[in-house]
């Protein structure tokens, strides 16, 4: 009998142990989504990796936390997913998660109200939540409210934070109807500049007259060096417009440099049209132009970041037939891996190598390449069939 009631008492703290703590949902995310629409409340979801030692002390302990399990439990669908399975894997892609543990809090249209990161204390966790949990969050669809005119400061900053890399337009919209909302008699704050100055990008946004009417306050967060050149860049944005010819998808040099060079000078418009130019045609696949464009902009290879040069030489590799170009992303390629080696740039070397003729290096290289990626647990499948190339 006393087994028995051991073994009930043993049963009885195993549940409440598991009662006291989140509960998460065991359902695929669409499904999550529904059933916090159905239930109008918020998903709150653990997104983590199963190698993270700071998700794994979340789990251990603050999820099994009383205070908590019985906050999260009542005002949240809860649910987690692996950021590097299945599932996990499309909505870190969707929500840019890139640390571990992030916190996404999510509305019953699958957007984003709120996101977090880092392990926490019991008590900031329960404070963070209750923050979230406010009516406002529950109103409904952010673009819808933002659609029917809703001007809340604090609902267009919490847009522009959690749109910035997923939704930009959207979070440009709500920066321009944040800024056409500011009195003009309060000053504008740090945080306020760093959102006006990730926004506007030309002088013909509708944030620009902010940007050029209050100079006096911004120039007191930054130098007015550095806000001049801003502004000709922003300015330089039209001229680029202008410049491009969709229809031959081609940039009209001429056009370029006799608006940009009065405006910055000749040396910065023949960079800014060279750096339009490497962009324009590689988004175009007109890669005559972009090998063009390209070696005339790294000329001085020297005053470039190894991995810009590295990024260039792949294109190269993928789309340059030239001899004495592939000899110059050779190059390029050399510089990225004297400054360090990576199963990516001792590939792209060795491919290069290979283009233009040097077998040995190439094969050098490329058993680097795989042995790199075996050793780091990566895909070696291009340096293989590169090496069946090269025997």
């Amino acid at each position: 009998m006393k087994k028995i009631i051991s073994g009930i008492s043993i049963f009885c703290a195993i549940a409440a142990s598991a009662q006291e703590a989140i509960q998460f949902q065991e359902l695929p995310y669409k499904d999550i989504i529904a059933k916090a629409k159905k239930e109008k409340k918020l998903v709150f979801i653990d997104a983590y990796a199963s190698w993270c030692g700071p998700c794994k002390m979340m789990e251990k302990n603050v999820f099994t936390q009383k205070a908590v399990s019985d906050y999260y439990n009542t005002n949240f669908i809860n649910a987690r997913f692996d950021m590097e399975k299945g599932e996990g894997r499309d909505i870190a892609s969707k929500f840019g998660v890139r640390s571990y543990p992030t916190y996404l809090f999510l509305n019953g249209e699958g957007e984003l109200v709120s996101r977090n990161t880092g392990y926490m204390e019991e008590s900031l966790f329960v404070a963070m939540a209750q923050d979230i949990n406010s009516p406002g969050n529950k109103k409904g669809s952010l673009k819808d409210r933002f659609a029917g005119g809703e001007k809340d400061p604090e609902f267009l900053i919490n847009i522009m934070k959690l749109n910035a890399n997923s939704d930009y337009e959207f979070a440009k919209k709500a920066s321009e109807r944040y800024f056409q909302n500011k009195k003009k008699t309060e000053e504008l704050t740090k945080d306020e500049i760093g959102f006006l100055l990730y926004f506007v990008k030309s002088s013909e946004d509708a944030n620009y007259p902010v940007f050029s009417s209050r100079k006096a306050e911004i120039i007191k967060f930054l130098p007015e060096e550095t806000y001049n050149e801003f502004d000709a860049q922003l300015k330089l944005g039209k001229i680029v417009e202008q410049s491009i010819d969709d229809k031959n998808k081609k940039i009209n040099d001429d056009y370029f440099m006799k608006a940009a060079e009065p405006l910055v000078g000749k040396e910065a418009a023949v960079k800014k049209l060279n750096q339009t130019k490497l962009s324009y045609y590689e988004q175009n696949s007109n890669f005559p132009e972009y090998e063009k464009a390209a070696l005339e902009y790294y000329k001085n290879s020297d005053a470039f970041d190894p991995n810009e040069l590295l990024r260039a030489a792949w294109i190269f590799a993928d789309h340059v037939k030239t001899p004495s170009s592939l000899k110059k992303a050779t190059e390029w390629a050399e510089k990225s891996v004297m400054r360090s080696e990576t199963s990516e740039n001792t590939y792209i070397l060795a491919r290069l190598y290979h283009l233009t003729g040097n077998k040995e290096m190439a094969k050098n290289y490329a058993e680097m390449s795989k042995n790199m990626a075996v050793q780091s647990n990566k895909d070696s499948q291009l340096a293989d069939e590169l090496l069946k190339q090269i025997k």
